[in-house]
Protein backbone atom coordinates (compact mmCIF):
# COMPACT_ATOMS: atom_id res chain seq x y z
CA UNK A 1 0.00 0.00 0.00
CA UNK A 2 1.17 3.53 -0.74
CA UNK A 3 2.87 5.71 1.83
CA UNK A 4 0.76 8.47 3.29
CA UNK A 5 2.44 11.83 4.00
CA UNK A 6 5.96 10.38 3.95
CA UNK A 7 7.49 13.61 5.25
CA UNK A 8 5.48 13.36 8.48
CA UNK A 9 5.10 9.61 8.85
CA UNK A 10 8.14 7.55 7.87
CA UNK A 11 6.15 4.46 8.94
CA UNK A 12 4.39 2.69 6.05
CA UNK A 13 0.65 2.04 6.19
CA UNK A 14 -0.14 -1.61 6.88
CA UNK A 15 -3.78 -1.53 5.82
CA UNK A 16 -6.94 0.51 5.41
CA UNK A 17 -10.32 0.91 7.11
CA UNK A 18 -12.95 -1.27 5.42
CA UNK A 19 -16.15 -0.39 7.29
CA UNK A 20 -17.14 1.64 10.34
CA UNK A 21 -19.55 1.04 13.24
CA UNK A 22 -20.04 2.87 16.57
CA UNK A 23 -17.46 1.30 18.87
CA UNK A 24 -15.76 -1.13 16.47
CA UNK A 25 -14.71 -1.27 12.85
CA UNK A 26 -13.28 -3.62 10.25
CA UNK A 27 -9.77 -3.08 8.87
CA UNK A 28 -8.08 -4.83 5.94
CA UNK A 29 -4.34 -5.51 6.49
CA UNK A 30 -1.72 -6.19 3.83
CA UNK A 31 -0.11 -9.56 4.70
CA UNK A 32 3.28 -8.61 3.16
CA UNK A 33 3.48 -5.31 5.09
CA UNK A 34 2.79 -7.06 8.41
CA UNK A 35 5.41 -9.73 7.64
CA UNK A 36 7.97 -7.01 6.90
CA UNK A 37 7.32 -5.32 10.29
CA UNK A 38 7.93 -8.57 12.24
CA UNK A 39 11.72 -7.94 11.99
CA UNK A 40 11.47 -4.44 13.53
CA UNK A 41 13.66 -3.65 16.55
CA UNK A 42 10.71 -1.81 18.11
CA UNK A 43 8.74 -4.46 20.05
CA UNK A 44 5.44 -2.60 19.60
CA UNK A 45 5.89 -2.32 15.81
CA UNK A 46 7.02 -5.96 15.54
CA UNK A 47 3.76 -7.13 17.19
CA UNK A 48 1.59 -5.02 14.83
CA UNK A 49 -1.29 -6.96 13.34
CA UNK A 50 -1.48 -9.45 16.24
CA UNK A 51 -4.54 -9.96 18.44
CA UNK A 52 -4.49 -7.49 21.33
CA UNK A 53 -1.99 -5.13 19.64
CA UNK A 54 -2.81 -1.50 18.82
CA UNK A 55 -3.06 0.33 15.50
CA UNK A 56 -3.58 4.02 14.70
CA UNK A 57 -5.32 5.99 11.96
CA UNK A 58 -5.28 9.71 11.22
CA UNK A 59 -8.47 11.77 11.15
CA UNK A 60 -7.73 15.45 10.56
CA UNK A 61 -5.08 16.42 13.09
CA UNK A 62 -5.82 13.61 15.57
CA UNK A 63 -4.67 10.01 15.79
CA UNK A 64 -7.32 7.40 16.58
CA UNK A 65 -6.07 4.37 18.54
CA UNK A 66 -7.77 0.99 18.13
CA UNK A 67 -7.24 -2.49 19.57
CA UNK A 68 -7.29 -5.61 17.36
CA UNK A 69 -9.99 -8.04 18.51
CA UNK A 70 -10.01 -10.74 15.80
CA UNK A 71 -8.25 -11.67 12.52
CA UNK A 72 -9.44 -13.56 9.43
CA UNK A 73 -7.70 -14.47 6.15
CA UNK A 74 -9.34 -12.95 3.04
CA UNK A 75 -9.19 -13.67 -0.69
CA UNK A 76 -6.07 -15.45 -1.92
CA UNK A 77 -4.28 -15.04 1.43
CA UNK A 78 -2.54 -11.72 0.73
CA UNK A 79 -5.02 -9.77 2.88
CA UNK A 80 -6.17 -10.13 6.49
CA UNK A 81 -9.52 -8.79 7.74
CA UNK A 82 -9.40 -7.56 11.34
CA UNK A 83 -12.11 -6.46 13.76
CA UNK A 84 -10.85 -3.49 15.85
CA UNK A 85 -12.28 -1.65 18.89
CA UNK A 86 -11.62 2.09 19.29
CA UNK A 87 -9.93 3.02 22.59
CA UNK A 88 -9.27 6.75 22.34
CA UNK A 89 -7.52 9.53 20.47
CA UNK A 90 -4.50 11.82 20.74
CA UNK A 91 -3.38 15.03 19.06
CA UNK A 92 -0.85 14.94 16.22
CA UNK A 93 2.30 17.04 16.51
CA UNK A 94 2.48 19.18 13.36
CA UNK A 95 6.16 18.78 12.49
CA UNK A 96 6.87 15.18 13.46
CA UNK A 97 3.45 13.54 13.18
CA UNK A 98 3.90 12.12 16.70
CA UNK A 99 0.97 11.41 18.98
CA UNK A 100 0.56 13.34 22.25
CA UNK A 101 -2.18 14.21 24.81
CA UNK A 102 -3.93 10.84 24.54
CA UNK A 103 -7.44 10.65 26.03
CA UNK A 104 -10.04 7.92 26.30
CA UNK A 105 -13.09 8.02 24.00
CA UNK A 106 -13.50 8.92 20.33
CA UNK A 107 -14.97 12.18 18.98
CA UNK A 108 -14.26 11.74 15.24
CA UNK A 109 -14.39 8.54 13.21
CA UNK A 110 -12.33 7.57 10.14
CA UNK A 111 -13.96 6.99 6.75
CA UNK A 112 -13.60 3.72 4.80
CA UNK A 113 -10.27 3.71 2.96
CA UNK A 114 -8.46 5.64 5.75
CA UNK A 115 -4.86 4.26 6.04
CA UNK A 116 -3.95 2.27 9.18
CA UNK A 117 -0.48 2.43 10.78
CA UNK A 118 1.28 0.37 13.47
CA UNK A 119 1.66 1.93 16.90
CA UNK A 120 5.28 2.55 18.01
CA UNK A 121 6.80 2.33 21.48
CA UNK A 122 6.94 6.17 21.55
CA UNK A 123 3.17 6.19 20.93
CA UNK A 124 2.62 3.64 23.68
CA UNK A 125 4.56 5.87 26.10
CA UNK A 126 2.09 8.67 25.35
CA UNK A 127 -0.97 6.40 25.52
CA UNK A 128 -0.04 4.81 28.84
CA UNK A 129 1.74 7.79 30.43
CA UNK A 130 0.30 8.44 33.89
CA UNK A 131 -1.09 11.95 34.29
CA UNK A 132 -0.90 14.18 37.36
CA UNK A 133 -3.45 12.17 39.37
CA UNK A 134 -2.23 10.09 42.37
CA UNK A 135 -1.16 6.72 40.99
CA UNK A 136 0.86 3.60 41.75
CA UNK A 137 3.07 1.77 39.26
CA UNK A 138 2.54 -1.99 39.39
CA UNK A 139 4.28 -3.39 36.32
CA UNK A 140 5.19 -3.01 32.63
CA UNK A 141 2.83 -2.66 29.68
CA UNK A 142 2.90 -5.69 27.33
CA UNK A 143 4.84 -6.10 25.01
CA UNK A 144 7.31 -3.39 26.16
CA UNK A 145 10.05 -3.77 28.76
CA UNK A 146 10.16 -0.19 30.06
CA UNK A 147 6.72 1.45 29.78
CA UNK A 148 5.24 1.50 33.26
CA UNK A 149 1.62 0.51 33.91
CA UNK A 150 -0.09 2.83 36.38
CA UNK A 151 -3.26 2.43 38.44
CA UNK A 152 -5.02 5.65 39.53
CA UNK A 153 -5.58 5.18 43.24
CA UNK A 154 -8.59 7.49 43.72
CA UNK A 155 -10.51 5.99 40.79
CA UNK A 156 -9.39 2.44 41.71
CA UNK A 157 -10.61 2.73 45.31
CA UNK A 158 -13.44 5.22 44.82
CA UNK A 159 -15.38 2.87 42.57
CA UNK A 160 -14.27 -0.54 43.97
CA UNK A 161 -12.01 -3.05 42.22
CA UNK A 162 -11.84 -6.80 41.60
CA UNK A 163 -8.73 -8.95 41.10
CA UNK A 164 -9.57 -12.22 39.36
CA UNK A 165 -7.47 -15.21 38.35
CA UNK A 166 -7.33 -19.01 38.52
CA UNK A 167 -5.27 -20.73 41.21
CA UNK A 168 -1.54 -20.52 40.58
CA UNK A 169 -1.57 -17.42 38.33
CA UNK A 170 0.09 -15.20 40.96
CA UNK A 171 -3.12 -13.62 42.23
CA UNK A 172 -2.15 -13.43 45.93
CA UNK A 173 1.26 -11.94 45.09
CA UNK A 174 -0.40 -9.40 42.76
CA UNK A 175 -2.83 -8.45 45.58
CA UNK A 176 0.09 -8.05 48.01
CA UNK A 177 1.98 -5.93 45.43
CA UNK A 178 -0.99 -3.56 44.89
CA UNK A 179 -1.57 -3.21 48.65
CA UNK A 180 2.15 -2.62 49.34
CA UNK A 181 2.20 0.15 46.70
CA UNK A 182 -0.96 1.75 48.15
CA UNK A 183 0.56 1.61 51.66
CA UNK A 184 3.75 3.31 50.37
CA UNK A 185 1.67 6.04 48.74
CA UNK A 186 -0.57 6.55 51.80
CA UNK A 187 1.23 5.45 55.00
CA UNK A 188 -1.61 6.97 57.06
CA UNK A 189 -4.34 5.05 55.19
CA UNK A 190 -7.00 2.71 56.58
CA UNK A 191 -7.07 -0.75 54.98
CA UNK A 192 -8.78 -3.83 56.41
CA UNK A 193 -8.01 -7.16 54.75
CA UNK A 194 -9.91 -10.38 55.45
CA UNK A 195 -7.49 -13.28 54.94
CA UNK A 196 -9.22 -16.70 55.09
CA UNK A 197 -6.04 -18.80 54.65
CA UNK A 198 -3.48 -16.95 56.78
CA UNK A 199 -1.34 -16.16 53.69
CA UNK A 200 -0.81 -12.43 54.05
CA UNK A 201 0.64 -12.18 57.56
CA UNK A 202 4.12 -12.98 56.18
CA UNK A 203 3.73 -10.30 53.47
CA UNK A 204 2.82 -7.49 55.89
CA UNK A 205 4.70 -8.43 59.07
CA UNK A 206 6.67 -5.16 58.86
CA UNK A 207 4.07 -2.76 57.47
CA UNK A 208 0.78 -3.97 58.92
CA UNK A 209 -1.09 -4.89 62.09
CA UNK A 210 -1.73 -8.64 62.21
CA UNK A 211 -4.77 -10.13 63.99
CA UNK A 212 -5.86 -13.73 64.41
CA UNK A 213 -7.85 -15.67 67.02
CA UNK A 214 -5.06 -15.15 69.57
CA UNK A 215 -5.29 -11.34 69.62
CA UNK A 216 -8.42 -10.25 67.70
CA UNK A 217 -10.58 -9.94 70.85
CA UNK A 218 -13.79 -9.11 69.00
CA UNK A 219 -16.63 -8.52 71.48
CA UNK A 220 -19.73 -10.67 70.81
CA UNK A 221 -22.08 -7.77 71.64
CA UNK A 222 -20.92 -5.93 68.47
CA UNK A 223 -23.08 -8.37 66.49
CA UNK A 224 -26.45 -7.06 65.32
CA UNK A 225 -29.58 -9.15 65.80
CA UNK A 226 -29.34 -10.92 62.43
CA UNK A 227 -25.79 -12.06 63.26
CA UNK A 228 -26.87 -13.15 66.76
CA UNK A 229 -29.50 -15.35 65.09
CA UNK A 230 -26.90 -16.99 62.84
CA UNK A 231 -24.80 -17.94 65.87
CA UNK A 232 -27.43 -18.84 68.47
CA UNK A 233 -30.33 -20.31 66.46
CA UNK A 234 -30.22 -23.95 65.40
CA UNK A 235 -33.71 -24.42 63.88
CA UNK A 236 -35.41 -23.72 60.54
CA UNK A 237 -38.88 -22.72 59.36
CA UNK A 238 -41.57 -21.61 61.83
CA UNK A 239 -39.53 -22.83 64.84
CA UNK A 240 -36.75 -20.40 63.88
CA UNK A 241 -39.14 -17.45 63.99
CA UNK A 242 -40.34 -18.45 67.47
CA UNK A 243 -36.74 -18.80 68.69
CA UNK A 244 -35.80 -15.44 67.09
CA UNK A 245 -38.66 -13.62 68.84
CA UNK A 246 -37.60 -15.02 72.22
CA UNK A 247 -33.93 -14.20 71.59
CA UNK A 248 -34.76 -10.61 70.55
CA UNK A 249 -36.79 -10.01 73.72
CA UNK A 250 -34.08 -11.50 75.98
CA UNK A 251 -31.14 -9.68 74.31
CA UNK A 252 -33.01 -6.38 74.65
CA UNK A 253 -33.58 -7.06 78.36
CA UNK A 254 -29.90 -8.03 78.86
CA UNK A 255 -28.69 -4.85 77.11
CA UNK A 256 -31.10 -2.72 79.15
CA UNK A 257 -29.19 -3.74 82.32
CA UNK A 258 -26.07 -1.85 81.13
CA UNK A 259 -25.74 1.76 82.33
CA UNK A 260 -24.99 2.80 78.70
CA UNK A 261 -28.54 1.76 77.81
CA UNK A 262 -29.87 4.49 80.12
CA UNK A 263 -28.05 7.11 78.03
CA UNK A 264 -29.72 5.85 74.84
CA UNK A 265 -33.24 7.23 74.44
CA UNK A 266 -34.79 4.28 72.63
CA UNK A 267 -32.78 1.07 72.87
CA UNK A 268 -32.93 -1.32 69.90
CA UNK A 269 -31.83 -4.94 69.66
CA UNK A 270 -29.20 -3.96 67.02
CA UNK A 271 -27.50 -1.26 69.14
CA UNK A 272 -23.88 -2.25 70.02
CA UNK A 273 -24.37 -2.08 73.81
CA UNK A 274 -22.34 -4.49 76.02
CA UNK A 275 -24.26 -7.17 77.90
CA UNK A 276 -23.33 -10.29 79.89
CA UNK A 277 -23.92 -13.74 78.40
CA UNK A 278 -24.74 -14.91 81.93
CA UNK A 279 -27.46 -12.19 82.10
CA UNK A 280 -28.84 -13.46 78.78
CA UNK A 281 -29.08 -17.09 79.96
CA UNK A 282 -30.58 -15.92 83.27
CA UNK A 283 -33.29 -13.89 81.45
CA UNK A 284 -34.03 -16.89 79.17
CA UNK A 285 -34.40 -19.03 82.31
CA UNK A 286 -36.77 -16.48 83.91
CA UNK A 287 -38.86 -16.19 80.73
CA UNK A 288 -39.11 -19.97 80.56
CA UNK A 289 -40.51 -20.05 84.10
CA UNK A 290 -43.27 -17.53 83.40
CA UNK A 291 -46.82 -18.83 83.34
CA UNK A 292 -48.06 -16.54 80.55
CA UNK A 293 -45.60 -17.66 77.88
CA UNK A 294 -47.14 -18.53 74.52
CA UNK A 295 -44.96 -21.56 73.69
CA UNK A 296 -43.58 -24.67 75.39
CA UNK A 297 -40.14 -24.77 77.01
CA UNK A 298 -38.30 -26.29 74.00
CA UNK A 299 -37.22 -22.97 72.34
CA UNK A 300 -35.86 -21.66 75.66
CA UNK A 301 -33.93 -24.87 76.30
CA UNK A 302 -32.50 -24.81 72.77
CA UNK A 303 -31.28 -21.23 73.15
CA UNK A 304 -29.84 -21.77 76.60
CA UNK A 305 -27.94 -24.93 75.66
CA UNK A 306 -26.51 -23.28 72.51
CA UNK A 307 -25.28 -20.23 74.46
CA UNK A 308 -23.76 -22.48 77.16
CA UNK A 309 -22.08 -24.60 74.48
CA UNK A 310 -20.49 -21.52 72.84
CA UNK A 311 -19.39 -20.09 76.23
CA UNK A 312 -17.67 -23.37 77.10
CA UNK A 313 -15.96 -23.92 73.71
CA UNK A 314 -12.34 -22.65 73.78
CA UNK A 315 -12.39 -22.13 69.97
CA UNK A 316 -14.91 -19.30 70.46
CA UNK A 317 -12.90 -17.56 73.21
CA UNK A 318 -11.62 -14.84 70.82
CA UNK A 319 -15.21 -13.55 70.62
CA UNK A 320 -17.30 -14.97 73.47
CA UNK A 321 -14.84 -14.69 76.35
CA UNK A 322 -16.08 -13.23 79.65
CA UNK A 323 -13.17 -10.75 79.40
CA UNK A 324 -14.87 -8.94 76.46
CA UNK A 325 -17.77 -7.45 78.42
CA UNK A 326 -16.30 -3.98 79.03
CA UNK A 327 -17.16 -1.18 76.61
CA UNK A 328 -14.10 -1.65 74.37
CA UNK A 329 -15.77 -0.51 71.13
CA UNK A 330 -13.58 2.60 70.65
CA UNK A 331 -10.39 0.61 71.28
CA UNK A 332 -11.48 -2.18 68.92
CA UNK A 333 -12.35 0.23 66.08
CA UNK A 334 -9.09 2.18 66.58
CA UNK A 335 -7.05 -1.07 66.32
CA UNK A 336 -8.90 -2.59 63.38
CA UNK A 337 -9.33 0.59 61.29
CA UNK A 338 -5.81 1.93 62.10
CA UNK A 339 -7.02 5.19 63.72
CA UNK A 340 -4.29 6.49 63.94
CA UNK A 341 -2.26 4.20 61.66
CA UNK A 342 1.23 4.68 63.24
CA UNK A 343 2.76 4.04 59.80
CA UNK A 344 1.03 0.63 59.59
CA UNK A 345 -2.02 1.43 57.45
CA UNK A 346 -3.21 -2.15 56.90
CA UNK A 347 -4.92 -4.60 59.27
CA UNK A 348 -4.68 -8.25 58.25
CA UNK A 349 -7.50 -10.25 59.87
CA UNK A 350 -6.51 -13.91 59.65
CA UNK A 351 -9.77 -15.87 60.01
CA UNK A 352 -8.21 -19.28 59.25
CA UNK A 353 -8.33 -20.23 62.96
CA UNK A 354 -11.97 -19.18 63.40
CA UNK A 355 -14.41 -22.14 63.66
CA UNK A 356 -15.88 -22.66 60.18
CA UNK A 357 -19.49 -22.40 61.37
CA UNK A 358 -19.04 -18.77 62.48
CA UNK A 359 -16.41 -17.59 59.96
CA UNK A 360 -19.07 -15.90 57.84
CA UNK A 361 -20.50 -14.17 60.94
CA UNK A 362 -17.06 -12.81 61.91
CA UNK A 363 -16.55 -11.49 58.35
CA UNK A 364 -20.10 -10.04 58.41
CA UNK A 365 -19.43 -8.20 61.68
CA UNK A 366 -16.11 -6.77 60.43
CA UNK A 367 -17.66 -5.70 57.09
CA UNK A 368 -20.70 -4.18 58.75
CA UNK A 369 -18.53 -2.30 61.26
CA UNK A 370 -16.73 -0.68 58.30
CA UNK A 371 -20.03 0.33 56.72
CA UNK A 372 -21.73 1.46 59.95
CA UNK A 373 -18.63 3.42 60.98
CA UNK A 374 -18.75 5.27 57.65
CA UNK A 375 -22.48 6.04 58.06
CA UNK A 376 -22.35 7.22 61.69
CA UNK A 377 -19.14 9.26 61.22
CA UNK A 378 -20.75 11.55 58.63
CA UNK A 379 -20.25 15.15 59.71
CA UNK A 380 -16.79 14.27 61.08
CA UNK A 381 -13.60 14.66 59.05
CA UNK A 382 -13.69 11.81 56.51
CA UNK A 383 -11.65 8.65 57.10
CA UNK A 384 -12.30 6.42 54.06
CA UNK A 385 -11.66 2.69 54.63
CA UNK A 386 -10.65 0.08 52.04
CA UNK A 387 -12.08 -3.39 52.77
CA UNK A 388 -10.24 -6.15 50.87
CA UNK A 389 -11.95 -9.54 50.75
CA UNK A 390 -9.85 -12.54 49.66
CA UNK A 391 -11.79 -15.63 48.42
CA UNK A 392 -14.76 -13.28 47.90
CA UNK A 393 -16.93 -16.00 46.30
CA UNK A 394 -17.13 -17.68 49.72
CA UNK A 395 -18.77 -14.62 51.29
CA UNK A 396 -20.79 -13.13 48.40
CA UNK A 397 -22.03 -16.29 46.63
CA UNK A 398 -24.42 -16.17 43.68
CA UNK A 399 -28.08 -17.20 43.93
CA UNK A 400 -27.24 -20.87 43.20
CA UNK A 401 -24.89 -21.16 46.18
CA UNK A 402 -26.55 -18.58 48.43
CA UNK A 403 -26.96 -19.72 52.04
CA UNK A 404 -28.86 -16.63 53.24
CA UNK A 405 -25.99 -15.49 55.47
CA UNK A 406 -25.73 -11.84 56.48
CA UNK A 407 -22.18 -11.45 55.11
CA UNK A 408 -23.39 -11.68 51.49
CA UNK A 409 -26.01 -9.01 52.13
CA UNK A 410 -23.63 -6.53 53.78
CA UNK A 411 -20.88 -6.96 51.15
CA UNK A 412 -23.48 -6.55 48.36
CA UNK A 413 -24.69 -3.39 50.09
CA UNK A 414 -21.13 -2.03 50.36
CA UNK A 415 -20.65 -2.77 46.63
CA UNK A 416 -23.80 -0.80 45.78
CA UNK A 417 -23.72 2.05 48.32
CA UNK A 418 -20.25 2.12 49.91
CA UNK A 419 -18.91 4.70 47.46
CA UNK A 420 -21.27 7.38 48.85
CA UNK A 421 -19.94 6.91 52.37
CA UNK A 422 -16.22 6.51 51.67
CA UNK A 423 -16.07 2.70 51.88
CA UNK A 424 -14.08 0.99 49.13
CA UNK A 425 -14.33 -2.72 48.35
CA UNK A 426 -11.54 -4.84 46.87
CA UNK A 427 -12.64 -8.35 45.85
CA UNK A 428 -10.11 -11.09 45.15
CA UNK A 429 -11.47 -14.36 43.76
CA UNK A 430 -10.58 -17.33 41.57
CA UNK A 431 -14.22 -18.10 40.69
CA UNK A 432 -15.94 -14.91 39.46
CA UNK A 433 -18.89 -16.98 38.18
CA UNK A 434 -19.60 -18.03 41.79
CA UNK A 435 -19.89 -14.37 42.87
CA UNK A 436 -23.26 -12.67 43.23
CA UNK A 437 -23.96 -11.20 39.81
CA UNK A 438 -24.55 -7.58 40.81
CA UNK A 439 -21.35 -7.33 42.84
CA UNK A 440 -18.79 -7.73 40.04
CA UNK A 441 -20.64 -5.23 37.84
CA UNK A 442 -20.32 -2.67 40.67
CA UNK A 443 -16.51 -2.87 40.48
CA UNK A 444 -15.25 0.11 38.47
CA UNK A 445 -11.86 -1.51 37.80
CA UNK A 446 -11.35 -5.18 36.91
CA UNK A 447 -7.87 -6.73 36.93
CA UNK A 448 -8.20 -10.15 35.32
CA UNK A 449 -5.35 -12.65 35.36
CA UNK A 450 -5.60 -15.98 33.54
CA UNK A 451 -8.98 -17.71 33.92
CA UNK A 452 -9.09 -21.34 32.81
CA UNK A 453 -12.81 -21.93 33.29
CA UNK A 454 -15.05 -20.99 30.37
CA UNK A 455 -17.95 -19.94 32.60
CA UNK A 456 -15.66 -17.57 34.52
CA UNK A 457 -14.41 -16.05 31.26
CA UNK A 458 -17.99 -15.47 30.05
CA UNK A 459 -18.93 -13.92 33.39
CA UNK A 460 -16.01 -11.46 33.26
CA UNK A 461 -16.75 -10.64 29.62
CA UNK A 462 -20.30 -9.67 30.59
CA UNK A 463 -19.04 -7.37 33.37
CA UNK A 464 -16.43 -5.54 31.25
CA UNK A 465 -16.99 -2.51 28.98
CA UNK A 466 -17.53 -3.03 25.25
CA UNK A 467 -14.23 -1.44 24.13
CA UNK A 468 -12.14 -3.95 26.09
CA UNK A 469 -13.48 -7.07 24.34
CA UNK A 470 -10.31 -7.49 22.26
CA UNK A 471 -8.24 -7.71 25.44
CA UNK A 472 -10.67 -10.17 27.01
CA UNK A 473 -10.09 -12.78 24.35
CA UNK A 474 -6.48 -13.10 25.52
CA UNK A 475 -7.46 -13.92 29.16
CA UNK A 476 -7.08 -17.73 28.72
CA UNK A 477 -3.63 -17.18 27.13
CA UNK A 478 -2.10 -14.92 29.79
CA UNK A 479 1.15 -16.00 31.44
CA UNK A 480 1.60 -16.06 35.21
CA UNK A 481 1.85 -12.54 36.70
CA UNK A 482 0.15 -11.03 33.62
CA UNK A 483 -3.23 -9.34 33.75
CA UNK A 484 -5.72 -7.36 31.71
CA UNK A 485 -6.68 -4.13 33.52
CA UNK A 486 -9.81 -2.28 32.41
CA UNK A 487 -12.09 0.35 33.92
CA UNK A 488 -11.81 3.56 35.91
CA UNK A 489 -8.45 2.82 37.53
CA UNK A 490 -6.46 2.80 34.25
CA UNK A 491 -6.09 5.42 31.50
CA UNK A 492 -7.08 2.88 28.86
CA UNK A 493 -7.47 -0.95 28.90
CA UNK A 494 -4.00 -2.50 29.19
CA UNK A 495 -2.29 -5.85 29.33
CA UNK A 496 0.48 -5.69 31.90
CA UNK A 497 3.10 -7.86 33.57
CA UNK A 498 3.19 -7.30 37.35
CA UNK A 499 6.53 -6.44 38.95
CA UNK A 500 8.14 -9.28 40.88
CA UNK A 501 7.83 -8.76 44.62
CA UNK A 502 10.70 -9.12 47.10
CA UNK A 503 10.68 -12.48 48.91
CA UNK A 504 9.88 -11.02 52.36
CA UNK A 505 6.87 -9.10 50.99
CA UNK A 506 5.22 -12.12 49.36
CA UNK A 507 2.25 -13.99 50.84
CA UNK A 508 2.79 -17.58 51.99
CA UNK A 509 0.92 -19.10 49.06
CA UNK A 510 3.63 -20.93 47.12
CA UNK A 511 2.74 -24.29 45.60
CA UNK A 512 4.46 -27.25 47.31
CA UNK A 513 7.27 -28.86 45.30
CA UNK A 514 6.28 -32.52 45.60
CA UNK A 515 9.39 -33.85 43.84
CA UNK A 516 11.65 -32.21 46.46
CA UNK A 517 9.49 -32.48 49.59
CA UNK A 518 8.84 -36.21 49.10
CA UNK A 519 12.59 -36.84 49.29
CA UNK A 520 12.70 -35.61 52.91
CA UNK A 521 12.60 -38.35 55.53
CA UNK A 522 13.22 -38.65 59.26
CA UNK A 523 11.55 -37.12 62.34
CA UNK A 524 8.06 -38.34 61.40
CA UNK A 525 7.14 -39.59 64.90
CA UNK A 526 7.90 -36.28 66.65
CA UNK A 527 6.18 -34.38 63.84
CA UNK A 528 3.01 -36.49 64.17
CA UNK A 529 3.01 -36.05 67.95
CA UNK A 530 3.27 -32.24 67.70
CA UNK A 531 0.61 -32.11 64.96
CA UNK A 532 -1.88 -34.22 66.94
CA UNK A 533 -1.31 -32.11 70.05
CA UNK A 534 -2.09 -28.89 68.12
CA UNK A 535 -5.05 -30.62 66.43
CA UNK A 536 -6.58 -31.71 69.74
CA UNK A 537 -6.10 -28.35 71.42
CA UNK A 538 -7.39 -26.62 68.25
CA UNK A 539 -4.28 -24.47 67.89
CA UNK A 540 -4.22 -23.32 71.52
Amino acid sequence: MADVLPSLTPMRAIGAVLDIAGSSSQVMFDHAEIDALAQSTDAAVASAGQIGSLVKMRVGNTWLIANIRSLRLEGSGDRIAAQVDFLGEGDEEKLTGKLYKFRRGVTRYPVPGCPVFPVTTADLKQIYAADERAHIEVGNVYPTKDIRAALYVDALLGKHFALLGSTGTGKSTAAALILHRICQLAPQGHILMIDPHGEYASAFKDGGALYDVSNLQMPYWLMNFEEHCEVFLTTDGSDRQVDADILAKCILAAKAKNRLAQEVGKLTVDAPIPYLLSDLTQIIQLEMGKMDRATDTAPYLRLRSKIDEIKGDPRYAFMFSGMLVADSMATFLARIFRLPGDGKPISIIDVSGVPSEITSVVVAVLSRMVFDFAIWSRGESKRPVLLVCEEAHRYVPNERNADGSSVGRILSRIAKEGRKYGVSLGLITQRPSDLAEGVLSQCGTILSMRLNNERDQAFVRAAMPEGARGFLDSIPALRNRECIAVGEGVATPIRLLFDSLEEHKRPASDDPLFSELWRDTGGEEAMLERTIKRWRSQGK
